[in-house]
């Protein structure tokens, strides 16, 4: 496999022309290029929202109020869209960086830009007026690579791993006799897995569960028979 390292804003352009099979890029940059992708997986990090916003002490307190204003903004087909389908006429400018300066210095009475926390915003005196769209680091790739069986392995042994982060691997001895009750506290996906062990009453059962309930889960196990609890992690997950 050969990896390309680009800018975030030009991956659609080289994937939508087949320069690339696929790309790594914000779900943001790919709406803002206007081309045809389609998107394999959300890599769950890297979230944002694409917001408007005005300074808090301005007199544009909803979207109608921008109406025959001007928006500064580093996304103008995005902005475009959201401005007709709200049906607002308001002038678009373009900028490259310090956005939030802009209706500062009387270029723009409101913007439109990228919050992942809304500490910039803050600290720029600026208040959030709509939600465009909510973004995340995703996997994409054309039209006609997204069937390559190289593309889809991709997507899989990506999704595998994501799949496999919040899980964990229980296995644990079970009496015969308690193994409902286990079963109980552990449906896990599709019912967990029980073996024999040779020559005892013992069952080894084996499940996946989430991580976050590992602790809740051992206790509810223990009261419900189970001994000799294996926690592990798993590498990849395959659903």
């Amino acid at each position: 496999m050969t990896v390309l390292f680009v800018r975030a804003s030009d991956i659609p352009a080289y994937v939508a022309d087949g320069t690339a099979d696929a790309g790594i890029t914000g779900f943001d940059q790919a709406r803002e290029s206007g081309t045809e992708l389609v998107e394999l997986l959300d890599l769950e990090y890297g979230h944002c929202r694409l917001v408007l916003a005005a300074p808090e002490d301005s007199a544009v307190e909803q979207v109608t109020d921008i109406a025959g204003g001007t928006v500064a903004t580093e996304f103008p087909r995005v902005t475009r869209e959201y401005l007709d389908e709200q049906r607002i006429d308001a002038e678009i400018v373009e900028v490259s960086g310090a956005t939030e300066l802009t209706p500062h210095v009387d270029i723009a009475d409101g913007i439109v830009d990228i919050s992942s926390t809304g500490t910039t915003l803050r600290m720029n005196r600026l208040a959030v007026i709509d939600e465009l769209l909510a973004s995340s680091v995703r996997l994409f790739a054309s039209p006609e690579a997204a069937a390559d069986p190289k593309v889809e392995q991709t997507a899989t042994a990506l999704g595998s791993v994501l799949a496999a982060d919040d899980r964990r691997y229980l296995m644990m001895n079970v009496p015969a006799d308690r193994l409902e009750a286990v079963r109980d506290v552990i449906p896990g996906m599709g019912g967990p897995t029980v073996m024999e062990i040779a020559g005892t009453d013992q069952l080894a059962v084996h499940a996946v569960v989430d991580q976050h309930q590992v602790f809740e889960t051992i206790n509810a196990l223990k009261t419900a028979g189970a001994s000799d609890v294996l926690v592990t992690e798993i590498e990849r997950l395959v659903e």
